[in-house]
């Protein structure tokens, strides 16, 4: 298809802690070594090389967010159709295509044989972005596809990546050669198969196949869209987690480091949007693309309401429970429609929502790798994220203090 390339790409190399970012489909294989965030990364090092400067605790925020200039709250004037939110991430890529500042876009598109698939694509003309808006589920190998871009003569490109997809394009940036490079990231926490999503749909509605778009909302619910039109909320307590199966998500989305994606120049998503988008522009780069919209974005400061200290020291309850095998806590029935309903009025919200589940993640990284891979805190857990989860007394045993770093 014009100004949509799909390039044929290898087979992946087998390895343990993997989420197929696509290194290891490419050319040098052994490149994952260098580049991985599950072996041993070196996150001031990259910071510093990518934003000009490592985190600074100092400032606000930045300890959970890691190094950027601003956040703010965010909406396209005009939202475009069938995107997730209002649409600024695919837009902002249209703008680099539209200007003449990048050659290609390497983004997702979805599966012809399935919607919800991620298909990793190279993009040429803006109005082929419209293609990539929405959100997919699955592992795809989206950096596989640097090589066929670089071979097809792209020498400025723009990539919109998970964190560990960009955290491995920024440790091989340098010796990747490109002209000039835009990282626009989006927030992650748990990935799963396709496969294994589409078992998640049918527990959530008779009709699976009539979902056309669920998202996990800053107000506790989750929000689904039919091909009919209709809209349904599922508060998070209704959710049917407990039928899931217990290796769902895999042992690398619950012991991912990056939530916030700290290595893009821009980070594009909602935690702390209270309802609209919550971007972080972290340097030079990511102002030059926030500045292509104009005023297509509207623009506000975020807000912060509420205390997180209650849900995450809940939260770290039922994973220590679940991580040990024994059964969550259940609330009773009659209970969960009137904490449902409390929550988006009471539970942290806004910037102290993304605090909280950048916590949640910290103290999730730290029970699971204890439990199934203890050999590896050492060598994946950063020392920034010990200083997040030593509020719920979670602290380093000798045997898993992390190294200095060489940043």
């Amino acid at each position: 298809m014009p100004g949509i390339e799909t390039p044929v790409i290898g087979p992946a190399a087998p390895r343990g802690l993997c989420t197929d970012c696509g290194i290891s489909r490419g050319p040098d294989p052994k490149a994952c070594g260098r580049a991985c965030q599950f072996i041993k990364p070196d996150y001031p090092a990259l910071e510093a090389q990518v934003h000009g400067r490592a985190r600074d605790p100092a400032r606000p925020d930045e300890l959970h967010f890691g190094p950027h200039r601003r956040m703010l709250r965010a909406r396209l004037a005009k939202p475009a159709p069938g995107a997730q939110w209002t649409g600024i991430t695919t837009r902002i890529a249209e703008r680099l295509l539209d200007t003449g500042a990048v050659d290609a876009v390497l983004a997702m598109a979805p599966d012809p044989a399935d919607a919800w698939k991620p298909m990793p694509v190279i993009v040429t003309r803006a109005e082929d972005m419209a293609r990539c808006r929405g959100m997919r589920m699955g592992y795809a190998p989206l950096l596989a596809l640097l090589e066929p871009a670089r071979a097809a003569g792209h020498r400025r490109l723009a990539i919109i990546g998970i964190p560990c997809q960009v955290y491995a394009l920024r440790a091989l940036e340098r010796e990747l050669g490109f002209d000039r490079l835009f990282v626009i990231g989006t927030p992650c926490s748990d990935n799963t198969t396709t496969e294994n999503f589409h078992r998640f749909l049918a527990l959530l509605d008779e009709r699976p196949e009539t979902i056309t778009y669920l998202e996990f909302r800053a107000d506790f619910h989750v929000e689904l869209r039919f091909a009919d039109g209709r809209v349904r909320e599922i508060p998070f307590l209704q959710l049917p987690i407990s039928q899931l199966p217990g290796d769902f998500f895999p042992l690398t989305c619950r012991t991912c480091v990056d939530y916030t994606n700290v290595l893009a120049d821009i980070t594009v998503g909602y935690m702390g949007g209270q309802g609209e988008q919550w971007l972080l522009v972290r340097n030079e780069r990511g102002e030059e693309l926030l500045a292509l919209l104009g005023d297509e974005v509207v623009t506000s400061t975020p807000g912060s309401a509420g205390k997180r200290d209650g849900a995450v020291k809940g939260f770290l309850a039922n994973t220590e429970r679940a991580a040990g095998g024994l059964p969550l806590r259940r609330m009773p029935d009659w209970l969960r429609p009137i904490v449902g309903w409390l929550m988006p009025r009471i539970g942290p919200r806004g910037l102290e929502f993304a605090r909280a589940r950048v916590e949640m993640k910290a103290v999730e990284t730290i029970i699971h790798l204890r439990r199934e891979e203890p050999r590896r805190l050492k060598s994946m857990v950063p020392a920034h994220v010990w200083a997040l989860v030593s509020r719920y007394g979670l602290t380093p045993r000798d045997s898993e203090r992390p190294p200095s770093s060489g940043g």
